[in-house]
């Protein structure tokens, strides 16, 4: 008989932002991804229990409304792009949370628009990162670092360009996470 050696993420929870126009693939790959490597997801969004359509017409459900989310319960954070972290941005709670995670030391991890809310969390100052090319002056002009890469790990964040770096996006995640 054979053991199978633990999945690397047995027992971490993740949170990851959802409302509506996200990204498809930036919300569901690695919602996916961490799923298969052990780890519970639970997506938040304005309201809980509510339908939101994704940029290319995937539907997601929100588990939980941003009230009803504490980083507490998390071990990491995922910021999908598309259009809706221009809008998630705006949102206090949401703000709060990054914040929570950011002074936690825990994982934020953003992909190509999805930097638009730890910009405006105030979490990015002096943090080498990169995100969607669109959003380069942005976050140059909040006092990041910005490095044209596939994946840019500093400490806890964690952030990437755009839907073809999903794998090295991902592969940091995991390997900050176990």
């Amino acid at each position: 008989m054979t053991t199978q050696a633990p999945l690397p993420l047995s027992g971490k929870r993740v949170l990851l932002f959802t409302g509506e126009i996200y990204e498809d693939l930036e919300l569901w790959y690695p919602k996916l991804r961490l799923e298969e490597a052990g780890a519970t997801t639970v997506m938040a969004g304005p309201k809980a229990k509510t339908h939101y359509n994704g940029k290319h017409g995937y539907p997601c459900t929100s588990d939980k409304s941003f009230e009803e989310v504490s980083e507490r319960e998390f071990d990491a954070l995922i910021v999908p792009g598309g259009f809706m972290p221009d809008k998630l941005r705006r949102d206090p709670l949401v703000l709060q949370l990054v914040r929570d995670f950011d002074i936690a030391l825990k994982p934020i991890a953003a992909i190509c628009h999805g930097g638009w809310i730890p910009i405006s969390a105030g979490v990015y100052r002096g943090v080498r990162v990169t995100g969607s090319p669109g959003i380069k002056d942005d976050l140059v002009n909040a006092g990041a670092i910005y490095e044209d890469a596939s994946v840019v790990v500093d400490g806890h964040h964690i952030s990437s360009r755009r839907p073809d770096d999903l794998p090295d996006f991902c592969r940091a995640i995991i390997a900050r996470m176990s």
